[in-house]
């Protein structure tokens, strides 16, 4: 049996350690031909892959794409927190007025956590609303420019074919 299967993690089942060439059996499979992938055979190294994904990072577009996610998440995700804590606060140091009804049996309580209820759905809607408008085009824009300057950075690279 050889086991040339690229997902096998032969480190996590007891075999090869990390960096060996050639992985051995481990001990809880049969006597079995462990034979080192082609992959470990001979490192496919990607020249300057990394660089194009710095200097992505580090561009004026990813940089307004992060800022626009910022300028929504934080402070939507710290108000609804708020107002979570609040919630929180008010039932343990105020079971008094939590307890007051409101119209039949539906309480305060009951009210204000329908309200947090619906928050989520409509924070929800919100995120998406804001994504679609505002930053999933130049995202799709970044990531079209990111794949084009790595297969350039895989095609420049001497003695290495496409995958």
């Amino acid at each position: 049996m050889r086991i040339e299967d690229p997902w096998y993690d032969a480190v996590a089942t007891g075999g090869a350690e990390l960096g060996c060439a050639r992985a051995t059996a481990p001990s809880h499979l049969p006597a079995a031909r462990v034979t080192a992938s082609p992959r470990q055979q001979r490192p496919v190294r990607r020249p300057a892959a990394h660089e194009v994904y710095q200097a992505v990072q580090h561009s004026a577009a990813f940089q307004q794409v992060r800022r626009r996610y910022r300028r929504f998440a934080l402070p939507v995700g710290a108000a609804f927190l708020l107002c979570y804590l609040g919630y929180l606060v008010l039932a343990v140091s105020a079971p008094g007025l939590m307890a007051r009804p409101v119209i039949g049996v539906l309480n305060v309580g009951m009210a204000a956590f329908l309200v947090q209820f619906a928050a989520t759905f409509l924070l929800t809607w919100l995120y998406a609303r804001h994504a679609r408008l505002r930053r999933d085009h130049s995202a799709l824009e970044l990531r079209w420019e990111t794949q084009e300057m790595t297969r350039a950075a895989a095609s420049a690279a001497p003695g290495e074919g496409a995958r």
